[in-house]
């Protein structure tokens, strides 16, 4: 069985390299790529894939957690995360499991074959180091488009491109940042990137 792949990657120059790289294997085959969550379902209905390797950090208006419960009903999927800044969010990925896994971005690509593989199969997949320092981390009082749109904040876009990013308002996005300040108690927008990630809440 040829098992089939929709690869969605917010980076171009990663996602050519990890498509080349499944596409090399013959049992797997690339059939669609994505930049942006927005279409992922849509293209899953229509291409019928046998599993979607996803990042984690792909931009969507949805939260992470819906647009991945939303693929499990069409198809396996595999979340790429790193295994600092993705911990807590892999967390809630991993209660998907198993039609649903999860692989460190840090990992090899021998392993992401691996895990494709054993995904299809039916097989639980949860990168080992990714639970540890979830379970090592406080418990999390950030909401999951909160820790989304801070560590949009964290690469250094404004409120208003942040709203634009991800189809929101720009009040909305600004209040969902004065409660992040509120939550980690924090006075300026820096200061509260810095308490979530040294409490790994990001």
């Amino acid at each position: 069985m040829v098992i089939k792949v929709l690869l969605a990657h917010h980076g171009g120059l990663v996602r050519g390299a990890l498509a080349a790289v499944l596409d090399k294997e013959d049992d797997i085959e690339v059939v669609a790529e994505s930049a942006h969550g927005d279409n992922v379902l849509d293209l899953a209905r229509r291409e019928s894939p046998t599993i979607v390797v996803m990042d984690i950090d792909l931009p969507a208006a949805l939260p992470m957690t819906e647009l991945c419960a939303g693929l499990c009903e069409l198809c396996a999927v595999l979340v790429l995360a790193e295994r600092r800044s993705g911990a807590t969010r892999a967390v809630e990925m991993a209660k998907l499991a198993p039609q649903a896994g999860l692989v460190a971005t840090e990992s090899s690509t021998e392993t992401l074959i691996d895990c494709v593989r054993k995904l299809v199969r039916g097989e639980t997949v949860l990168d080992s180091d990714l639970a540890r320092t979830a379970l090592c981390a406080a418990n999390n009082p950030l909401t999951e488009r909160e820790r989304e749109i801070l560590r949009l904040a964290s690469s250094g876009l404004t409120a208003r491109a942040i709203a634009s990013q991800l189809f929101l308002s720009h009040g909305t996005v600004r209040n969902h940042l004065s409660r992040v300040l509120a939550k980690t108690g924090s006075r300026t927008r820096i200061e509260a990137i810095r308490v979530a990630e040294e409490s790994g809440w990001v």
